[in-house]
């Protein structure tokens, strides 16, 4: 396991802020990087589409800023979100801009980056991709992905099903390079137990909702909070690909989230769902909000500085303690030969 060399040195906690569908704005990335972490953001949250550029210019100048202000501190690198799938029109164009700017990490979701992985090489750009399963993580690894973010059950979104166990356990025998774990951690004491398991990283994402900076609505924050793991409804109907929302918000829909009928994959969009009635069409990401399992975890709204601050305790504090602790078992002679 090891870290690319432009990522060695430059983070204070192994740990990606997950790019947040609306949420995640250029306020709170810039945050997560003077904090230490990689921040993200989907391209697709620039609207219109020529915002994106300027959204690179004033991330790229303010962390070039802040790192010339403060030079003995971890300032991350940030990394942006392609979908890349036949409904995201704008793709070629991103990716373009990606390449002005030099972006130094771009997550891709959905199907293989076939056709990031060249422009983002051409200038040493890294690409990690998404995957739920070993068929995709293969198929990621053929066609150009540098890591591997391993979505598991109960992270926000589009989830997959499998144990965090039983995948990285099984990617780590065929693949040594970077793997970044998402799903259900909202701790510095997770982050530390995805480095044991085989990780190099830890993917948070429901944690960020609940910022200062992020670009959610205040109920949507508010909910988070106030929500437990049982408060998490796993269904495709709403983008066609089955994924985790509050299930809080499913019922101001005036849904049964315990009673959801099957959604359509061919029909996967970003925009409205079709739901809703008297011409009220709902969006998915907009009024039917996404959260992981691990907003139990989520006591309270605060700046992203903070977060990053409290999981750095968290997770210096775990390894401590388990530093500290004597072994509850006796290693013979025999068990050691």
């Amino acid at each position: 396991m090891s870290l690319p060399a432009s990522l060695e040195g430059r983070l204070s906690l192994p740990l990606i802020g997950a790019p947040l569908f609306i949420v995640s704005n250029p306020d709170l990335v810039i945050e997560q990087c003077k904090a230490g972490i990689i921040g993200s953001f989907p391209a697709l949250n620039a609207r219109p589409k020529e915002m994106l550029d300027e959204w690179l210019t004033r991330i790229t100048t303010e962390l070039d800023a802040y790192q010339t202000a403060n030079p003995d501190k971890p300032v991350a690198p940030f990394a942006v979100n392609q979908i890349v799938h036949k409904s995201n029109d704008r793709l070629e164009h991103d990716v373009e801009l990606c390449v002005k700017h030099k972006v130094p990490v771009v997550i891709t979701s959905l199907q293989a980056p076939t056709m990031v992985a060249g422009p983002i090489h051409s200038y040493g750009g890294l690409v990690f991709h998404d995957v739920t399963n070993i068929y995709h993580a293969k198929k990621a690894l053929a066609e150009g992905a540098d890591g591997l973010i391993l979505v598991c059950a109960g992270a926000g979104g589009h989830a997959g099903t499998l144990s965090p166990f039983a995948l990285v356990a099984e990617v780590r025998e065929f693949f040594d390079g970077p793997i970044i774990l998402s799903g259900s951690m909202a701790t510095g004491d997770q982050v530390l137990a995805a480095q044991a398991m085989g990780a190099d990283l830890a993917y948070l994402g429901t944690r960020f909702i609940a910022t200062k900076e992020a670009n959610a609505e205040q109920r949507h924050k508010d909910m988070v909070v106030e929500s437990t793991s049982e408060d998490i409804v796993y269904t495709n109907l709403f983008s066609g690909v089955h994924g985790n929302y509050l299930s809080k918000s499913v019922e101001e829909l005036g849904m049964d989230p315990k009673d959801l009928p099957e959604g359509d994959k061919s029909k996967m969009n970003f925009g409205s769902t079709g739901l809703g009635g008297d011409g009220d069409v709902k969006k998915v990401w907009k009024d039917i909000w996404s959260a992981g399992q691990s907003a139990g975890m989520v006591k309270e709204v605060a700046p992203a500085g903070e977060v990053v601050a409290k999981l750095r305790a968290e997770y210096d504090a775990a390894k401590a303690r388990l530093a500290g602790q004597s072994a509850p078992y006796q290693v013979t002679a025999e068990a050691a030969e």
